[in-house]
């Protein structure tokens, strides 16, 4: 009977089994037909009709829906969701745009991230590790301010504070950022306006864009 002898490889590509296989024509024959079957239905799948567009956008999970209207007044809840592409008498900016506004020196960068202060009550014994947060370099960090509802207290926090950055001089340029689709940094910035500044930024992709444009963030600490 006449053999034949072919090499067999293993699973993991690029791996080969020298071990050799006998097999007789009729096994051989077989082995060919479904070689020439296999490359057939391989050709067909790689078909130009089966292949996606090469032109096709690819899609970025952090991209704000298209469909998102301004609320009429402040998001009260839900706030790591998709926000607006605009806030009615604020100007967006993006990453390159931010980064602009920090190098001439003349803004304030105004992070309104939260802060989760140390439970009470704790267990005696207790270490609580203060939660690290990183921000843009030189920004204000005031967090909680962009809650939709903001008790007395934290609100005298941010008027305060906004009248030390500025000097008093409500035109001075503010921009409100905090982390991608955070409706924190848009209710701060609404919020502000309100209180009479007329030169305030959104900067609605914070932190996120800040890194994408290859610029650095620092350890921050909650302004006193």
């Amino acid at each position: 009977m006449r053999t034949h002898e072919i090499e067999r490889r293993a699973n993991w590509p690029g791996v080969l089994d020298r071990t050799p296989m006998k097999l007789d024509a009729q096994a051989a024959g077989r082995f060919i037909r479904r070689f020439l079957t296999i490359s057939a239905v391989a050709i067909l799948f790689a078909s130009p009709v089966a292949v996606p567009s090469a032109r096709a956008e690819p899609i970025d999970p952090g991209a704000k829906a298209a469909t998102v209207e301004e609320p009429a007044d402040y998001r009260l809840d839900e706030y790591r969701k998709p926000v607006p592409a605009t806030l009615k008498g604020a100007k967006v900016v993006s990453g390159e745009e931010a980064e602009k506004l920090w190098n001439d020196g003349q803004a304030v960068f105004i992070d309104v991230y939260p802060h989760a202060p140390k439970p009470p009550n704790l267990p005696a014994g207790t270490i609580w590790r203060e939660p690290q947060h990183f921000s843009i370099e030189k920004a204000k960090w005031l967090p909680n301010i962009g809650y939709g509802k903001l008790s007395a207290e934290t609100e005298a926090y941010f008027t305060q504070h906004l009248e030390k950055f500025t000097g008093g001089d409500k035109a001075t340029a503010l921009v409100f950022f905090c982390v991608r689709n955070c409706w924190m940094s848009w209710n701060a910035a609404k919020r502000a306006m309100t209180y009479g500044y007329s030169n305030v930024y959104w900067f609605s992709e914070g932190t996120d864009a800040w890194q994408e444009i290859g610029q650095p963030i620092e350890q921050a600490k909650p302004e006193p």
